[in-house]
């Protein structure tokens, strides 16, 4: 086994960051995810689960779907896995835990959680759109202890608290 070198941020041939990615073999033929318009701050991600037959999720059903990559992320970054809008809008298709969170020392596949919230079966084929990925810088905090924190205006009002 080879070790990889320490990732370093660096701009791709389209003047974003360098993200490795490994395709694994049941995602060999699949796109790799792509933002979708010029603005878009997610890349679609496919779902790379076998092409003989389509995967039904019923109705309250939820299940890991495979996309059929492993990314590097360069330190001090993480890939956040949100649902698509037009599924959730549609067929309230989501990710069950939104925003999934891809750590820069995962090397695993990228899965997704969906969960199926509409009333009807949904049925997922191979190459389907199924989540986006966005890439955020982390702020990684260091807790201080302290006697009392200082007054605002909410103070300690919690859910519901500034209106409706």
């Amino acid at each position: 086994m080879t070790r990889m070198a320490k990732a370093q941020p660096q701009a791709s041939g389209e003047g974003g960051l360098a993200v490795q990615v490994r395709m694994l073999p049941h995602g060999q033929d699949l796109p790799l995810p792509s933002y979708q318009s010029e603005g878009a701050a997610g890349m679609d991600l496919a779902a790379a689960i076998g092409g003989d037959k389509p995967l039904i999720l019923a109705p309250g059903e939820r299940r890991l779907i495979p996309t059929g990559l492993a990314i590097r992320l360069p330190a001090g970054f993480e890939a956040q896995v949100r649902p698509r809008s037009g599924l959730a809008a549609r067929f309230g298709i989501t990710v069950l835990n939104a925003p999934g969170t891809i750590d820069a020392d995962y090397r695993g596949e990228v899965m997704v959680l969906l969960i199926n919230l509409g009333q009807e079966p949904f049925t997922l084929q191979r190459g389907d759109r199924i989540a986006q990925l966005v890439i955020q810088p982390v702020a990684r905090a260091r807790l201080e202890i302290c006697a009392e924190l200082d007054a605002t205006l909410r103070g300690d009002g919690g859910f519901g608290s500034t209106g409706r």
